[in-house]
């Protein structure tokens, strides 16, 4: 009787230990799918005195971007190392940092103007992340330690762009040859002429490696790498050196191999953005058209498992696009409405895209209009609206934790709510960042 007593007992024990272990199961994978709250903060005022776009941020909390001149017609690359920091030229006008860099060597890559003139008068492709078309020789740059290297294009080229670097100090970009490419934009004011090809710099700045385009495709770019050397970017006609229909393809390059990511409908603007260190993959591509029609984007993810996905705008926006990817998955980017003019700074994390205005803790002046850069830690840096004032500023949001660490989750109440919506005017949107002023109706509302 005894035994049968113990028996009993023991297995009323085991099952209310497994009965413990599913409730704790369930909450913990209940609180994994419900975001964090943020905390969010304005990054203040900025050299030049213009308006800040801030695209990327290390696991150091190091941000970088760039920052318009108060006259807009000038930007520099800045660094935000607590305060901003001017990065300076390569003798000309204009710098830009304009993808997300993750390196925390001190690692900083982009892209500037020389003081010479280009000799065949090409735009190039930082004309459109500057001001326009200005004449000026444009390279790639790597900084660190307070020194800006320039980045040489290939045997005969003249211009070249540097987009991201990993932390074994390669830096990925593209970069003008000397071959004359009759699928150019020979018209002006892009007068492009040479063909351009993906290009890896390093470990030594002066060692260069070509990447070649997707088989029957003229010209590539490559735009992120990741700590295993794997390289996302673009293919395609050389056109206007820029999205469209030099994004026909959409590529992952391993081994130096080209593979095709596929596309979500369209063949034109197919923009890998950041790669993880899972091979993980986001960016944004055309629903819909050939590869001469306008930027009509939605965002995808690429995983090696289930490969391309798109990621559904928010609501009842008609477009969106991913910018970047922290190893934990989470994506950030931005979700809009050509119909209405809204624009709004997206997290998607679980297969949910969140609106991120809706997570931050009130009460706040910021409206956050596009989130561009995340790191391991969950910070978000991008531009946002200040709704007291009307300018557009850049910001940082930091996640909530509570006393004992943990973080600060959302309440469904919170995730459910309708956020606040504001409409960009004509002047704040033609201030967010190239590929974000493309998009339908960026410019005409």
């Amino acid at each position: 009787m005894k035994s049968r007593m113990l028996t009993y007992i023991a297995a009323i024990a085991l099952l209310m230990g497994l009965f413990a272990s599913l409730q704790l199961a369930a909450q913990s994978q209940s609180q994994s799918e419900r975001p964090r709250k943020y905390y969010v903060f304005n990054l203040g005022t900025v050299p030049l005195g213009g308006i800040p776009e801030p695209v990327g941020i290390n696991d150091l909390g190091w941000i970088s971007g760039g920052v318009n001149s108060a006259t807009n017609t000038t930007v520099h690359a800045v660094l935000w190392v607590g305060v901003p920091m001017d990065l300076g030229t390569l003798g000309g006008p204009n710098s830009n940092v304009s993808w997300p860099n993750h390196s925390t060597r001190g690692e900083v890559v982009g892209i500037a103007e020389t003081a010479e003139m280009n000799p065949l008068g090409e735009a190039w492709s930082c004309s459109a992340f500057f001001f326009g078309p200005d004449g000026y020789v444009c390279n790639g740059f790597a900084w660190q330690d307070g020194v800006m290297s320039a980045l040489p294009p290939f045997p005969g080229g003249i211009d070249s762009y540097a987009a991201g670097v990993n932390n074994k100090g390669q830096v990925v970009g593209w970069a003008e040859s000397g071959v004359h490419d009759p699928t150019c934009n020979h018209a002006a004011p892009v007068s492009q002429f040479l063909q351009f090809e993906a290009a890896i710099w390093g470990p030594d700045l002066n060692q260069m490696t070509q990447l070649p385009p997707f088989p029957g495709d003229p010209d590539s770019a490559a735009t992120a790498i990741n700590d295993k050397g794997q390289v996302v970017g673009i293919s395609g006609l050389c056109s206007n050196a820029v999205g469209g229909a030099s994004a026909v393809h959409a590529l992952l390059w391993e081994n130096g191999k080209p593979i095709d990511l596929g596309n979500v409908g369209g063949h034109a603007w197919n923009t890998p953005f950041a790669i993880n260190n899972h091979g993980q993959i986001v960016g944004f591509g055309n629903i819909s058209g050939d590869e001469n029609a306008a930027e009509n984007p939605a965002a995808f993810i690429w995983t090696p498992t289930k490969k391309m996905q798109e990621i559904p705008p928010y609501g009842t926006d008609t477009n969106n696009a991913a910018f970047d990817i922290n190893e934990k998955g989470q994506v950030v980017g931005n979700s809009f409405n050509v119909n209405t003019g809204v624009f709004r700074a997206t997290l998607w994390q679980d297969n949910t895209l969140y609106d991120l205005n809706a997570l931050v803790i009130q009460p706040t002046s910021l409206y956050l209009t596009l989130a561009q850069g995340i790191n391991d830690a969950g910070e978000i840096t991008g531009t946002a609206t200040d709704t007291s004032t009307g300018e557009t500023v850049g910001f940082l949001a930091v996640p909530v934790f509570d006393g004992s660490g943990n973080p600060g989750l959302a309440t469904e109440a919170k995730v459910n709510a309708n956020p606040r919506e504001v409409i960009l005017t004509d002047h704040q949107r033609r201030q967010l960042p190239f590929f974000t002023r493309m998009m339908p109706g960026a410019g005409t509302k």
